[in-house]
């Protein structure tokens, strides 16, 4: 009876622990999500209000159009057809979204971060430099030329880019690993802030003379 008791006393602990270890908050889905106590003012959730299951339809699982050229008539040369789930609301919850990258004879998709998922890329035309940096204090390149059909994967959260380095236009499909993955277009956050950040704190951060940085703020 003893040991029967004792053992019951250990399998309880051991679940404790178990749901314990497995215990862990939900990833956010948005770059913030601030607590409130009056619920009649409450606008958001971490990702979005769930449909009636009974009233979905197949239309809420489906996206027209990723066989359609993106623009890349833009500063940067490319151009990026996101479908998450503000576009796809089928994917609430479902953690992956998938994007179409078009990108003109040396055209890039420039340095960005993306702050909720990882990105694995595979390339249906053309010829990518692709490339992403480790984190402080190594801040190490690694760098790879892909051609059709080549995969490669991107690590959370870290700076990557790509750069057609063909002399035709190139075309890659996206996977990420979150409903929304967020994008920060490294350039475009430090540079073209609203409101901009003291270029003094720039200047000394990219140790460049502030003129310089008051220019790069003008362009972004």
């Amino acid at each position: 009876m003893r040991k029967t008791a004792s053992f019951l006393v250990a399998v309880a602990v051991m679940s404790l622990a178990s749901s314990l270890a497995y215990a862990y908050d939900p990833s956010p889905l948005q770059d913030f999500c601030v607590a409130i106590d009056e619920p009649k003012n409450a606008v958001f959730v971490n990702g979005k209000f769930c449909k009636n299951p009974n009233l979905t339809v197949a239309v809420d699982f489906f996206f027209p159009g990723l066989n359609i050229p993106g623009n890349t008539e833009n500063l940067v040369g490319s151009n990026v057809t996101l479908v998450n789930v503000d576009r796809l609301p089928g994917l609430n919850t479902l953690g992956i979204s998938i994007a179409r990258i078009d990108y003109a004879p040396y055209g890039e998709n420039p340095p960005h971060t993306h702050p909720r998922a990882t990105e694995i890329l595979t390339v249906l035309e053309g010829t990518l430099y692709v490339g992403f940096v480790t984190s402080n204090p190594e801040n190490r390149l690694i760098s790879k030329v892909l051609n059709k059909g080549d995969v490669f994967v991107f690590p959370f959260g870290l700076i990557h880019f790509q750069f057609n380095i063909g002399h035709i236009p190139a075309v890659a499909i996206a996977a990420l690993s979150s409903q929304n993955p967020g994008v920060i277009t490294i350039a475009n956050a430090v540079f073209g802030s609203n409101p901009p950040i003291n270029p003094d704190v720039l200047a000394k951060a990219f140790q460049l003379d502030k003129k310089v940085v008051e220019h790069l703020q003008a362009v972004f």
